[in-house]
């Protein structure tokens, strides 16, 4: 089929459209928003967890000659009653939205360095499968809050305690997570974080070259969540 020279044109300058936008300063501005930058959900119900904001991030650890990792991940879905002390709400991880090694990711928990993308995607792909967190078997994790008590110090801040059961890869084990809590006029903002044992979990941790390279059993999880309090927006 002949292309006529007026269509190529148009499509060639379409093409210089979007790559422009892709590669503009806003837009990667936007991808590499930090927390308090990054864009919400418009209004929320009273409890709605915000999961265009809301972040999860995870600090991998390292054995031998392995390499510690940062990792990203979004919630799914999610709830958390401000009020409730007894069942307070759920949430739930989309496992298949983490990625290793992000810049932001790698900030949050500390670690220096930018890692290049061709690395990044290596790394994901083999934490992803199903050698590791198997998310095609497994694609959700879950904390379903049965308690929440909140503590007051006003030195420290507040703080709220969360206990219940954290489901992953398939396995249910309880969890107890202490955050600190930070609110506006219409949001809650939670930040805290707790450790688990991949092992724990029915994952076996990643290694290579028999063993001299490889990451720890033990991951570091930190939640950033942002929860409407139904006072408007």
């Amino acid at each position: 089929m002949a292309i006529s020279k007026r269509s190529f044109s148009f499509g060639l300058l379409l093409t210089v459209i979007v790559v422009a936008a892709l590669v503009s300063p806003q837009a990667q501005a936007q991808r590499s928003a930090s927390p308090e930058k990054r864009a919400g959900k418009a209004t929320l119900k009273a409890g709605e967890i915000d999961v265009e904001k809301s972040r999860i991030y995870v600090l991998v650890g390292k054995k031998g000659l392995g390499h510690e990792h940062g990792v990203e991940g979004r919630i799914k879905s999610g709830s958390l009653s401000p009020n409730a002390e007894k069942d307070p709400g759920e949430i739930e991880f989309d496992m298949e939205s983490f990625v290793a090694d992000t810049d932001e990711a790698r900030k949050y928990v500390e670690l220096k360095g930018s890692i290049g993308e061709s690395t990044r995607d290596k790394v994901t792909k083999t934490m992803l499968g199903a050698e590791v967190l198997d998310v095609e078997e497994f694609p959700t994790a879950t904390f379903r809050i049965k308690s929440r008590h909140l503590s007051k110090d006003k030195k420290e801040g507040d703080t709220v305690t969360l206990k219940g059961e954290f489901t992953l890869h398939g396995q249910k084990r309880p969890l107890s997570v202490t955050a600190k809590i930070e609110k506006t006029s219409a949001r809650m903002h939670l930040s805290g974080s707790f450790s688990i044992l991949q092992s724990d979990f029915g994952i076996t941790p990643y290694k290579a070259a028999f063993g001299a390279v490889a990451v720890a059993d033990e991951l570091k999880i930190f939640g950033d969540l942002w929860i409407g309090l139904g006072t408007g927006d």
